[in-house]
């Protein structure tokens, strides 16, 4: 376990290679840096410790990863969540489940990149100071200055990845994005990191904003959000 100036970040991963080269490339970047490589271990540490960050690998034995953000969910807990999947299996199982994780990368992964993933979750975590804004499309409302949302009347708990793309979308209501277009202006890096991210987080929102959810499959391109 360590600290430094961003925070303490946990990572929570069996294979000790990877969890090795994770911490010290985390530590590099001016996190602090606890390892875990369990799942009951890894929930105790996150209510002990509690991270700025978790790093999640999903193929955990015993307490899987998927398991661990729901309890931590069901606990009302909303630390930044990043997913580690090692297999095309495991990237299906996220698809539709209303499992609250803010990013994922698939195994094997750059662990600059992975400092780089930790960094944009933080930063839409801590959010800004913006312009009172309130923006409505089909059934849910979004306000952007205290970062709540609505499916109709029902307010709704959203991970700060899953609001930002909500945001995004009925900010420019009838408008088709591009799965391209959503990671560069949700998530801030490149196509090239893959899209299937977007499906995830879409699939998220779908569930929680249930038959109030405005977003349109616009297939072979993206997503759009519809008035009605």
């Amino acid at each position: 376990m360590g600290s430094a100036g961003r925070g303490l970040v946990l990572v929570v991963e069996d294979e000790a290679a990877i969890a090795e080269l994770a911490a010290m490339y985390l530590r590099r970047d001016g996190f602090g840096v606890h390892v875990e490589s369990d799942g009951a271990a890894a929930l105790d540490a996150v209510r002990r410790l509690r991270p700025v960050a978790v790093v999640l690998d999903i193929g955990l034995s015993g307490m899987d990863g998927i398991e661990i953000c729901k309890a931590l969910r069901a606990a009302g807990d909303w630390t930044p969540v990043l997913f580690v999947t090692a297999r095309d299996d495991e990237l299906d199982r996220l698809l539709g489940l209303e499992i609250g994780a803010d990013d994922y990368l698939t195994k094997p992964f750059s662990p600059r990149e992975l400092a780089a993933r930790v960094r944009t979750v933080l930063r839409r975590a801590s959010g800004g100071t913006p312009a009172a804004e309130t923006f409505e499309c089909g059934g849910a409302r979004v306000d952007v200055t205290s970062r709540r949302a609505w499916a109709g009347e029902q307010e709704i708990t959203l991970t700060s990845t899953e609001f930002d793309l909500l945001t995004h979308l009925v900010r420019h209501p009838g408008h088709v994005l591009s799965r391209d277009q959503l990671l560069s202006a949700v998530w801030g890096y490149a196509a090239a990191a893959g899209t299937r991210t977007v499906d995830v987080h879409v699939a998220q929102l779908r569930a929680k904003l249930g038959a109030h959810s405005p977003i349109r499959t616009v297939r072979g391109i993206g997503y759009a959000a519809d008035a009605g």
